[in-house]
């Protein structure tokens, strides 16, 4: 319905943005790696997919149209919903995901939080051939580091959204950014965070 929106960026989160176009806002779920693409712009365009299920229409962007073919060809696994689906694209960039599928490491998609081992392997079975005709790349693009507080606000908030318990995600922030030795970004944060869940 939706190819894609392009307007102001009224709101930032990790995990949604508000996009401003002729004064309607359209609130669109993201992952970390389109955050990691937006977060320092004031207008973008998100690639849409629209989901509409009973009791929901959800608006899900992707800084670039690689990103939502991942997230499409994700979804299309039974088993696998659009929160599912973020919660990879969150956990690995759309590269690192391809890579998985195409090698057959079914040990770093299990990795992803709320994927057991049938999910991954049924992941892998049904999108290896898909993935490997597709030979685009890309890379994530780091984000400078702001101050760690406002790093740990903000990864709390982001690992709450995203249905991991709280005081787990302040124990698991907390311990990272004791055993970290540079300065740690939001997206690499969560990642580690909830690797860690």
């Amino acid at each position: 319905m939706y190819a894609y929106l392009k307007g102001k960026l009224a709101h930032k989160d990790p995990t949604y943005v508000i996009i401003d176009i002729g004064g309607v806002g359209y609130e669109v779920k993201i992952s970390l790696h389109t955050f990691s693409q937006i977060k320092d712009q004031e207008n973008v365009q998100l690639f849409t997919h629209f989901h509409v299920k009973e009791d929901a229409q959800t608006l899900f962007g992707f800084a670039e149209p690689r990103e939502k073919e991942v997230f499409l060809h994700l979804v299309s696994i039974s088993g696998v919903g659009p929160s599912t689906g973020l919660m990879v694209l969150s956990s690995l960039s759309p590269k690192e995901v391809e890579h998985a599928i195409v090698s057959e490491d079914v040990r770093t998609i299990q990795g992803v939080k709320g994927i057991g081992a049938k999910t991954a392997q049924r992941i892998i079975l049904e999108l290896k051939d898909k993935i490997a005709k597709d030979t685009a790349g890309g890379d994530l693009i780091n984000i400078a580091a702001s101050s760690k507080n406002t790093i740990r606000n903000e990864a709390l908030a982001a690992l709450v959204t995203l249905g991991i318990n709280k005081v787990a995600a302040q124990k698991g922030i907390d311990k990272i950014l004791k055993e970290s030795t540079h300065d740690i970004s939001l997206e690499e944060l969560i990642k580690l965070a909830l690797k860690a869940a």
